[in-house]
């Protein structure tokens, strides 16, 4: 056993028997949760060089990880992850001969990734290729107007082509 999952406010502990777990509310998982907030497939718990590496898999309602909502974070004994609603404290003893594994860079992360509306991939895809802007639209062409022929005259000039 790699550690377990102790239900906060009572119930058994789920025992984390693989080094890779998908949890969600379809039987196949490995750690099932038969509640209708859990997605069917919700997040995976994967053991990384000693310690669990939590990845929540776009999810209706989303893996928090001691209150704060994340796409992945690695734990550490003694943690909470609530997912969607229901809260967990993860159990393990993480391997001494590792060191702790660093965290990505918060600022190297979009505000869109981190809201889980953007796909890492995406947000970075979608920037337009470096080069001139395009050209600005031309002002659409109105009617003469007699009460201003200043502005009139001001848009012809505009519009004229070099």
């Amino acid at each position: 056993m790699y550690g377990q999952l102790i239900p906060i406010g009572g119930g058994d502990a789920i025992p984390m028997l693989k080094q890779k777990l998908l949890v969600g509310r379809r039987g196949s998982c490995d750690i099932t949760l038969e509640f209708p907030n859990i997605s069917s497939h919700h997040c995976e718990l994967e053991m990384i060089n000693g310690y669990w590496h939590v990845r929540d898999l776009n999810s209706s309602n989303g893996t928090k990880v001691n209150g704060e909502r994340v796409l992945e974070r690695f734990l550490q004994p003694g943690d909470t992850i609530t997912i969607a609603k229901h809260r967990f404290e993860i159990s393990y003893t993480p391997d001494p001969s590792q060191p702790p594994p660093e965290e990505r860079d918060p600022f190297a992360v979009s505000l869109m990734e981190k809201a889980g509306l953007a796909r890492p991939s995406e947000s970075r895809s979608r920037r337009p290729p470096p080069g001139p802007l395009p050209p600005a639209a031309r002002p659409v062409s109105k009617s003469s107007n007699d009460d201003n022929p200043e502005e009139d005259q001001a848009l012809k000039w505009l519009s004229e082509e070099d």
